[in-house]
């Protein structure tokens, strides 16, 4: 299963980081590839939305079912799509009361062996683009600070 994990220190509050996670409906603003989502259901702890993510002329479309822990963790449980299997968790710690840092991790596996050998090889570099991606939005949401993002090793 290919999979990744990428933990950032970020200079904005654990809430803000996970408003704009949690916010699916807006992703098609900001994130690649990401070309519609409809919340089927949201509440205060899960939400259960569909995606439509596209590349060229491939379009696939899954649900995942969002549980959602205020402001600590945001968990995605694949529900329907062209994977056999998806685990996504955002993980989010106040460092103080203006930073944090965000733990992200994502495994999949295709129901195609091949897409899997495919996107394997391409899924590092499409993970940083999408992680970028939540960076930008947060700024253009909650302001530049003069502290940049930092990867945590």
């Amino acid at each position: 299963m290919p999979g990744i994990r990428e933990t950032r220190r970020l200079p904005y509050s654990a809430q803000q980081m996970f408003d704009l996670v949690a916010d699916v409906a807006r992703y098609p603003e900001f994130l690649p590839w990401v070309i519609a989502t409809r919340v089927r259901s949201n509440s205060e702890t899960e939400m259960v939305a569909d995606m439509v993510v596209g590349f060229k002329a491939i379009r696939e479309s899954f649900t995942s079912r969002v549980s959602k822990t205020r402001p600590q963790e945001i968990d995605v449980h694949y529900l329907d799509g062209p994977l056999s299997d998806l685990d996504n968790v955002w993980t989010f710690r106040a460092v103080d009361d203006h930073s944090c840092e965000i733990d992200f991790v994502v495994d999949f596996t295709f129901k195609n062996r091949l897409f899997e050998r495919i996107a394997g090889q391409y899924f590092d570099k499409a993970f940083r683009k999408m992680v970028e991606a939540f960076e930008k939005r947060a700024a253009a949401l909650y302001g530049s600070s003069s502290s940049s993002a930092q990867s945590v090793a």
